[in-house]
């Protein structure tokens, strides 16, 4: 999926996937309710995302590579939060940010149910990061996370349960666990599916 349009025309692309199907949301539980920032922007006809690397003296999810985000407060929608913590770790002006939609609200082990929110934002952007919580931001062209060469499915024991996860390795740089989850479901919906390794070539 690239920019070969218009300015915006990515913009409603991007919206028309992400509402038809309507995202997949969470049965009630007492998981507590946080959102994360979703970032795309075009940069050389391409899409590309933010990233974050966590701080290490992060109490949860230290050195993780991870969306802007975190707990909504009480009387917070799930937008609200997304963009009071994207601020707040990158230190951006989030009224530049434009609402694409949402993704499949997903649960991690720590935790949390959180709701994905998807927004365009300037190509240029130029984080002041608060070091307190992220030690690093970059950003990764969607494509990226389609070649299998980079893609590894791996089964871990958390809390005594197996499960496989999906590990993306992007250079020096492991994304996996809910951020990986939140990748293949934008991937997904995208168009933009992962080729079999059999398959390419």
């Amino acid at each position: 999926m690239t920019e070969e349009k218009g300015p915006s025309s990515w913009i409603q692309e991007v919206r028309n996937r992400l509402t038809t199907p309507a995202p997949s949301r969470l049965p009630p539980s007492d998981a507590r309710p946080a959102a994360v920032l979703v970032p795309l922007f075009v940069d050389a006809g391409e899409l590309w995302t933010l990233l974050t690397k966590r701080a290490e003296s992060l109490p949860q999810h230290k050195s993780q590579i991870a969306f802007p985000g975190g707990g909504r407060e009480i009387g917070e929608d799930h937008w609200t939060a997304a963009l009071r913590e994207t601020e707040e770790e990158l230190g951006f002006d989030t009224r530049q940010v434009v609402r694409l939609g949402e993704l499949d609200e997903a649960e991690t082990p720590s935790g949390f149910r959180i709701m994905p929110c998807v927004g365009a934002v300037p190509s240029r952007l130029e984080p002041n990061i608060n070091e307190d919580e992220i030690a690093e931001v970059f950003s990764v062209p969607l494509l990226a996370f389609t070649d299998f060469r980079v893609v590894e499915d791996r089964i871990v024991k958390i809390d005594g349960v197996e499960r496989m996860i999906r590990v993306y390795h992007l250079g020096s740089r492991q994304v996996w666990g809910l951020t990986a989850r939140i990748m293949q479901n934008l991937l997904h919906r995208l168009g933009l599916e992962v080729p079999d390794e059999e398959g390419a070539g």
